[in-house]
């Protein structure tokens, strides 16, 4: 049987998993203002760096926004379209261990994904994401790479900028941390540095997610949340969205390598050719 790669086309980042007999042999991630550019040259780096020739690859298994770009088989070799939310699911149930779930993939923007062995279905997205963090500190501070603006946040302080619940409150309520945000950027002080705006608009878009997570589910039997995708890789990913764990009667998970469950889910969702 040959190498299957799965290739997760998205707005911003292009993610390859290969597989052989079913095991992951290696995931790539790289970034490309044009799509198709980003698909070949990760498919390229790939191959060049695992030392894999060309024709040891049986299947292209393609999904995210940007695969809509592509028409032609890649390099002669079969290539095949997998439904997104599809592969959206099947990777996160896979790298989860989970046989159903919320699956909320964070990226540009936020899908979120109904996830069982035999189905995957789209409930809902939010435009809020990735691109929202981009945006707002490229007008904010002038700055537009994501790594520029995590080393930012990294020395940020939310009680600079957020208006909590003991800010509003007095007395201590049993069901209610006195630390949570009641009004992002609701107490923007004058001394407020960069830092803590960086931190605060990364807040805001993780309590945002959160949030409509647990309203998604309010009528679901199922209490698992596998969160997936690039803003997963985001240091404060981890605190600020298992906090709803606390807040809710719900489980958020990040499973290991989490922002390639697009691609591996598409790679899963195709059969080996032989």
């Amino acid at each position: 049987m040959g190498i299957i790669l799965g290739i997760d086309v998205g707005g911003s980042t292009t993610k390859v998993v290969g597989l052989r007999d079913g095991a992951a042999i290696g995931m790539l991630q790289v970034r490309a203002a044009d799509q198709v550019t980003s698909l070949y040259g990760a498919i390229g780096n790939f191959l060049r760096y695992r030392n894999i020739g060309l024709g040891e690859v049986s299947s292209f298994a393609l999904t995210g926004v940007g695969s809509s770009f592509i028409e032609e088989q890649i390099y002669g070799i079969e290539t095949r379209k997998v439904n997104e939310f599809t592969a959206i699911g099947h990777g996160a149930l896979w790298l989860s261990g989970l046989s159903e779930a919320l699956v909320v993939s964070m990226g540009t923007g936020t899908a979120f994904v109904r996830a069982a062995k035999d189905k995957s279905e789209r409930i809902g997205g939010s435009g809020i994401g990735g691109g929202t963090i981009i945006g707002l500190a490229s007008q904010m501070f002038g700055k537009s790479d994501i790594d520029a603006i995590l080393a930012l946040a990294k020395n940020g302080k939310l009680e600079n900028v957020d208006l909590l619940v003991k800010d509003i409150i007095g007395n201590e309520i049993p069901s209610l941390s006195s630390n949570l945000t009641a009004a992002n950027f609701g107490k923007v002080k004058s001394t407020a540095s960069e830092s803590d705006i960086a931190l605060g608009v990364i807040n805001m878009v993780f309590q945002t997610i959160g949030m409509l997570a647990v309203f998604a589910m309010r009528h679901d039997p199922v209490r698992d949340v596998v969160l997936t995708g690039t803003l997963t890789t985001f240091p404060q990913a981890s605190t600020m969205l298992e906090a709803f764990s606390r807040l809710s009667d719900m489980t958020f998970i990040i499973p290991p390598n989490a922002e390639f469950a697009t691609a591996l889910g598409a790679a899963h969702s195709i059969k080996p050719a032989l």
